[in-house]
């Protein structure tokens, strides 16, 4: 009995681990979008938000870094954290 708790243990932290971001999207406001239907790959970063006269929370920065045109995903998240220094100063 005892080890098939450890068994059950050891899946649950495998899931744990699967689940788990990278350290890539763990900088708060900076989200990765990888949509392939759109063929939209790179990350939108949100900052300094603010509630709309309907009661809405918007964010008051927003823009989007394409990995494409940043010459691919490492250079586009260093853009997108670049920039999101920058409104954050």
């Amino acid at each position: 009995m005892a080890a098939r708790k450890k068994a059950v243990k050891k899946t649950a932290k495998k899931a744990a681990k699967k689940t788990r971001r990278s350290a890539a999207s763990s900088v708060p406001g900076v989200s990765r979008i990888d949509q392939e239907s759109t063929r939209t790959h790179g990350y939108f970063v949100r900052v300094g938000y603010h509630r709309t006269k309907e009661g809405a929370w918007r964010p008051k920065h927003r823009a989007f870094f394409g990995d494409a045109s940043h010459g691919g995903k490492e250079k586009a998240f260093k853009a997108a954290v670049k920039w999101l220094k920058t409104k954050q100063a």
